[in-house]
């Protein structure tokens, strides 16, 4: 009995023992914490693929209007082996590039200068205002009569979509700087140029990431719009051809695949922002 009770202590004492490590250490508890948080995100998942699974299979709903899961992820290989739906990311992808990445570096600089400069400012506001509230895909009839229909017509589009919200996001992080930290800085002899590149523009970081996370995904939503009317090639293309052959499978993998590149593009900006704040934040 005597025998049995040492045992006990010395099992109960060596869990106490591992539990406190996994306490203290902040590596495995780092470890365990996004664990549980990857699960709590799959888990809602797993439940709706799984009911998704079972309407079809019970015939709840006839299959070649709702398709079931595993009858998606069929055609997902088949479009994948046969080159069809990488050709048309591909195709959406360099357009969202191209177009994201050209709105978004006019957007950071021409709102630099305007939160820098106060006459530029009251100058262009005026005209940007009155542009901003129109629609992107409210230019598209007029872009179609001035450039045509092309490659370059959803990369404009793109463009327009991305550089009204990273311009105002730029204005305001930049006026949000404490002008006490500019006055501070310009007290130690640092030079305008200086003050933008280490104190301004670091501030504003945080307002600057939070307009190019928001417009990632809204620029693959007016690409897939862009192709969808006027362009043969590309995501939006894929998805109006099923739709007119009455392929629901191919229609929700094109679906899924814009869901995913939009979390993609948004997962990437936050990590940014991350990396670029975490030593000042």
């Amino acid at each position: 009995m005597r025998t049995k009770s040492m045992r006990l202590f010395v099992t109960f004492g060596n869990g106490s023992k591992r539990n406190d490590l996994l306490c203290h250490n902040p590596f495995i508890w780092n470890k365990i914490k996004s664990l549980r948080n990857i699960l709590d995100g799959l888990i809602p998942i797993i439940i709706f693929i799984l009911i998704w699974e079972c309407i079809v299979r019970l015939h709840i709903v006839p299959e070649y209007i709702f398709p079931s899961f595993s009858a998606v992820m069929r055609e997902f290989y088949h479009l994948t082996v046969n080159g069809v739906l990488l050709n048309n990311l591909a195709s959406s992808l360099f357009r969202v590039l191209a177009g994201f990445l050209l709105g978004s570096v006019a957007g950071i600089m021409m709102g630099t200068v305007m939160g820098c400069r106060q006459i530029i400012n009251r100058s262009f506001n005026p005209i940007f205002s009155l542009l901003y509230p129109i629609p992107t895909l409210g230019w598209a009839p007029l872009l179609m009569i001035w450039i045509g229909i092309n490659e370059i017509l959803p990369i404009i589009l793109i463009f327009l979509c991305s550089f009204f919200p990273v311009l105002y996001n730029t204005i305001t992080g930049i006026r949000s700087v404490d002008s006490d930290v500019i006055k501070a800085a310009k007290t130690l002899g640092a030079s305008d140029r200086k003050i933008l590149t280490s104190v301004i523009l670091p501030l504003a970081v945080p307002n600057i990431f939070t307009g190019l996370r928001l417009e990632a995904g809204m620029a693959w939503r007016v690409v897939i719009a862009a192709e969808m009317v006027a362009i043969p090639t590309g995501i939006g293309a894929l998805l109006i051809r099923s739709e007119s052959l009455l392929r629901v499978d191919i229609i929700i993998v094109c679906l899924m695949v814009l869901s995913v590149m939009c979390l993609v593009f948004e997962r990437f900006f936050q990590y940014i922002e991350t990396k670029m704040t975490k030593e000042w934040r």
